[in-house]
């Protein structure tokens, strides 16, 4: 175990600690570690789990030529290099092989790998696999000394410790795991973009962020797609290690007789099937109850209805030898095909989100979360080192040829007299002896001459040793010149980085092009209505604006309390008289006929009553006020919530309610009304803004057993007064003179209203 990745993990425990508990400890930080640095997580130099590095080398090690049977190769891996179950190994080879998973497949299959829609693979017994030419970039240069080696788990063989990749493949096919504590999500990248991105840091190991990228923009999926994310998203993701990028289907309209058309999506996010969509769409238009609920929701109806509006009909026509084909009917020609494609991006999964997580095993054995500069410049430097030790085993090796071939030079001119001094020996030892001593050979020299056949001692073969040793002499020059020099070895970096992107690279696939996400609320069909809300909480809406509501029916002892013309797009806001507030789509609400439904039903509400309902952009100034005084300014978005439960948003004290909130335009005055009549207008500025709710100021000093009645906005000019005279209702408006007498600072306690009548309600 690695005691700094240890140290990662490991709690410090004191020596009074129980031994059960420092065993536990110990065993299982030995587990997350294992899991972290021998299953789950790639190593950053050729991204690669063991797993996966262990499967190419025993593939490369068996000797097969062509295709062979998966169980061979799975038998290889579990006996002598991988002592886990089968089943994950060739999941594992599977997963290298599938063209729809990996951006550059590693081994190349024959029979039923799966497919897209979810399908397993056939038996091991079945398929035949063989590694592909992308495996050549990991395994070329394995046998140069380029990486270390190291025992097997039983010590009988030897195995990589890493492979000398001459690309970065953990970005290149990207990789996915979850071992203790950490995660990883790494998206797959076109070769040729990542190789000029790895090229271009190494020449600069300065550069910065924004050059890399416009040599590598993003993410490039094995499926195409079109990533939709802002160009600062997906800098963000790069810079950070983390993000998230949203990945769109792409679709062309397929035009038929007689003006009518379909839909064709061809390319699918990553990781998404026609399958899985198919089984979205069905349950969007065949809902099913929640679990403990008898019905389905209205939103669930109207999205039911809205799609069967806009589809009539989806299929696949995709086979295993076409590319993707998922043909979508529309169920009117007259529709907009944006329209119905807005409809399915929203709910379904031809719109996603992939989430980007760059954890990797670094250089020095440790799992990190790197950006993407640092990625390049950790696999750039391993490349260099590879490159290094490749060039020190080659100079080695081109000695050593130079010194045998220097050795036979040396023995044709003496070779009568070599002949005879071997035939004189009494065997060989002797005979090599006294060769190093008649004529200096080194005892490599003379092994070689000895062993070696007459029929190359012919003139010819000296000519051809000759040209073989200014070759010799000529490459070790060359190798010298190269690790003598820094610049040099990174220049033969960059030579082979570009070699292998035009050898191997190939156009990118997936389509970087920003656009606006699919809203849900865009699926709703515009159009006018009018809620209406009973005084016992009662809500409906029906079709239009300007409706005559005085034919509108209610249940006995209930009545109008309130009405709101809004449109079906539209979100409205619900104030409790708890203080509570809830979002509910308009769209949602049961239609006019019939007395409607509880609002209850659409909002957890509990017993409180709901005092106000409202609509209009996020940014509308309110000024909010409960029945004991208190109240502050904030927005209409501010009062938005996510979730049915709603959020707590005004503090009400206990016995008192809140009120209907008042449009708190800049630059205006507040109206305060007690319930003993008593009018305050003060500045709308002496009140604070509180966006995110709370108890609020005291807007009107009030006395044991008093109430605020009433709040209003006004501009000064002119204030209505409502109330009630000898049981009948009153009104009176106050013009800019006599609201003058009412002014004065918020918490004052106001002057009676002389209005002939008791006030109850103000209005502008």
């Amino acid at each position: 175990m690695d005691d700094r990745t240890g140290d990662l993990f490991a709690e410090q425990n004191g020596d009074d600690a129980a031994p059960i508990e420092r065993h536990a400890s110990q065993a299982y930080l030995g587990y997350a570690v294992s899991t972290v640095k021998a299953r789950a997580l790639p190593e950053i130099a050729d991204g690669l789990k063991p797993v996966q590095r262990r499967i190419l080398y025993a593939m490369r090690e068996s000797g097969a030529q062509g295709f062979a049977k998966c169980a061979r190769y799975v038998g290889e891996v579990l006996g002598k290099y991988h002592p886990h179950g089968d089943a994950s190994t060739y999941e594992a080879l599977v997963h290298m092989a599938q063209p729809f998973a990996m951006r550059y497949p590693l081994i190349d299959g024959q029979g039923n790998f799966g497919s897209r829609d979810g399908d397993g693979p056939a038996a091991y017994r079945y398929t035949e696999a063989r590694l592909s030419r992308y495996a050549e970039l990991l395994l070329a240069e394995i046998e140069e000394g380029t990486v270390d080696f190291a025992k097997n788990y039983d010590g009988k063989f030897e195995e990589p410790v890493l492979l000398p990749a001459r690309l970065p493949f953990g970005l290149l096919n990207g990789s996915f795991g979850i071992p203790v504590g950490f995660s990883t999500r790494i998206p797959p990248h076109n070769l040729k973009e990542v190789a000029a991105a790895c090229a271009h840091v190494i020449r600069h190991p300065r550069a910065k962020l924004e050059d890399v990228l416009a040599l590598m923009p993003g993410p490039d999926f094995p499926g195409g797609a079109q990533i939709i994310s802002p160009p600062e998203e997906i800098r963000a993701a790069y810079e950070t290690g983390r993000g998230s990028l949203v990945v769109r289907a792409r679709w062309t309209v397929e035009p038929l007789a007689r003006g009518q058309w379909r839909i064709v999506v061809t390319e699918l996010p990553h990781g998404v099937s026609c399958r899985q969509v198919l089984e979205e769409i069905e349950a969007l238009v065949n809902p099913k109850a929640a679990a403990g609920r008898k019905d389905v929701t209205q939103e669930q109806k109207r999205l039911r209805q809205f799609m069967l509006d806009l589809v009539e009909a989806v299929r696949d026509e995709s086979d295993r030898k076409s590319k993707l084909r998922l043909v979508i009917e529309p169920r009117s020609s007259r529709q907009d095909p944006q329209a119905l494609m807005n409809a399915l991006l929203a709910h379904t999964s031809l719109e996603t989100r992939f989430a980007v997580n760059l954890t990797w095993l670094g250089l020095d054995g440790l799992p990190e979360t790197k950006g993407l500069l640092d990625i390049l410049r950790e696999w750039g430097e391993f490349r260099v080192r590879t490159v290094r030790r490749r060039t020190e085993h080659r100079l080695a090796r081109c000695e050593e040829r130079l010194h045998i071939v220097e050795g036979r030079l040396a023995a044709l001119a003496h070779i009568d007299e070599i002949i005879r001094l071997i035939r004189a020996a009494e065997d060989q030892a002797e005979a090599k002896a006294k060769m190093m001593a008649k004529w200096r050979f080194s005892e490599r020299q003379a092994e070689d001459i000895v062993n070696i056949r007459l029929g190359q001692l012919t003139k010819l073969d000296g000519v051809k040793l000759e040209e073989e040793r200014k070759a010799l002499v000529a490459q070790r020059k060359e190798l010298r010149a190269i690790l003598g020099d820094e610049r040099e070895l990174k220049k033969l970096v960059v030579r082979e980085l570009e070699a292998d992107a035009k050898a191997y690279g190939d156009e990118r696939r997936t389509l970087i092009q920003p656009a606006e996400r699919a809203a849900p609320e865009r699926t709703v069909l515009e159009e006018p209505i009018t809620v209406i809300l009973s005084k016992k909480g009662w809500v409906r809406a029906r079709a239009g604006h300007g409706l005559d509501l005085s034919a509108i029916g209610f249940k006995e002892g209930d009545g109008r309390y309130m009405e709101l013309e809004c449109k079906t797009t539209d979100t409205l806001t619900v104030l409790a008289a708890g203080g509570k507030v809830f979002s509910v789509q308009a769209a949602a609400l049961p239609s006019g006929r019939g007395d409607g439904a509880p609002i209850n039903t659409l909002v957890h509400s509990g017993s409180d009553d709901i005092v106000w309902i409202g609509t209009g952009d996020p940014q509308t100034p309110l000024l909010l006020a409960n029945s004991a005084g208190y109240g502050f300014r904030c927005r209409l978005g501010d009062m938005a919530t996510k979730t049915r439960q709603g959020k707590d948003f005004m503090t009400v004290p206990e016995g008192a309610r809140a009120l209907a909130p008042a449009r708190a335009d800049a630059g205006a005055f507040v109206a305060a009304l007690s319930s003993d009549a008593r009018l305050l207008v003060f500045p709308l500025e002496e009140v604070p803004q509180r966006p995110n709710g709370g108890v609020g100021v005291q807007l009107i000093a009030l006395p044991e057993g008093v109430s605020l009645a009433a709040v209003a906005v006004t501009d000064g000019n002119s204030l209505a007064v409502s109330g009630v005279k000898r049981k009948n209702r009153a009104a009176e408006t106050l013009d800019a003179k006599a609201l003058e007498a009412y002014k004065g600072r918020r918490a004052q306690r106001g002057r009676v209203c002389d209005v002939g009548f008791r006030p109850d309600t103000l209005g502008t």
